[in-house]
């Protein structure tokens, strides 16, 4: 039975200044990387999609092999490959942008995943001639190189940043780590610049794991799981109220109670992977539609209503989204 139009409620918001109808964003996955499956993905009722990442390491990686394999020895040689590489990868890129936005009413969501501010980030805007609505950065800084000071890292963020922003006038997102000596004080550093628009919060790594048996390192369970929602929940409580852009919560949001969650706690929108994996594109109807069920119930009619109810300036013990012991509870065990 289909819904009756005058009980439906208002789930539309707006992320990076682009209106979208829900706030269930497909983030950068496999089901992105095809016109195809946009397509798919929209008729089942995403409110937007993140094109999979194009990545400057798999170009770099790309780039080496090419120039192992590319005898020739004549002056310019290393500069024709580089610059080979660099367009192949672009060009199917910007092929997807293109057949995407002709298929597609939502927005198109690019997503470069950046190790540095070197040339690579030079084809911003390219993408942005394409008619990618947006641009997402995905920066994974794992601080593990111990000559490097917490500084200089997240200095690479400030650089990434200001290297794309200045090169086109679409939105710029950050979806960044959570690695960082003093979070809240660096996002709210990030936010005072008119460069980026939004945050996701955050970067699901790759997980390394040991097969004990073999005796070899393997990848951990590559999907998230509901409980990894909670980390980003915390920040997005933390955080709605201290900086003035649009915050948008990642990993382990697998159903419509999860994306309640994050709006409660001041999420503009919910970015969902692994449960479009595990469930097929239908999660995407069923999560929209225990949304609204929720909303009925509680007599809201649109987000706005309730979204950043519970976030850490609003609710009466804020403490809670900053305790990290577990001393209330456990204090009495024996």
């Amino acid at each position: 039975m289909e819904n009756d139009p005058d009980d439906m409620k208002d789930l539309s918001t707006t992320y990076l200044g682009l209106d979208l109808k829900n706030p269930l964003i497909v983030g950068s996955c496999g089901f992105t990387n095809s016109v195809k499956t946009i397509r798919e993905l929209a008729q089942n009722g995403a409110g937007a999609v993140v094109l999979k990442s194009l990545f400057e390491e798999q170009i770099l990686a790309d780039l080496s092999a090419n120039l192992e394999s590319y005898t020739t020895d004549y002056p310019g040689a290393t500069d024709y490959v580089r610059e080979y590489t660099r367009g192949n990868e672009v060009e199917a890129y910007l092929k997807l942008i293109a057949g995407a936005k002709k298929e597609v009413d939502i927005p198109v969501i690019a997503s470069v995943n950046c190790v540095s501010a070197r040339e690579w980030t030079a084809f911003a805007k390219s993408v942005e001639n394409e008619g990618a609505d947006a641009i997402e950065l995905n920066v994974s800084l794992l601080p593990s190189n111990p000559k490097l000071t917490s500084e200089q890292a997240e200095r690479q963020y400030i650089d990434i940043v200001s290297s794309v922003s200045e090169m086109v006038a679409i939105p710029v997102a950050l979806k960044m780590s959570h690695y960082s000596a003093s979070l809240a004080n660096l996002i709210q550093k990030l936010s005072r610049t008119e460069k980026i628009k939004g945050f996701v919060l955050f970067n699901r790594y790759y997980t390394p794991d040991i097969d004990i048996d073999k005796m070899v390192v393997k990848c951990a369970d590559i999907l998230s799981s509901p409980a990894e929602g909670a980390f980003s929940l915390r920040w997005i409580a933390l955080l709605s109220g201290l900086v003035e852009k649009d915050l948008v919560a990642s990993t382990g949001v697998h159903d419509s109670e999860g994306v309640v969650k994050q709006l409660l706690a001041g999420a503009t929108a919910v970015q969902i992977v692994s449960t479009v994996y595990k469930n097929g594109m239908g999660q995407i109807g069923t999560i929209l539609e225990g949304l609204e069920s929720w909303m009925d119930q509680k007599s809201y009619e649109k987000l706005s209503d309730f979204r950043g109810q519970l976030s850490y300036e609003k609710i009466a013990e804020p403490a809670v989204f900053e305790r990290t012991q577990f001393m209330k509870y456990y204090g009495g065990l024996s």
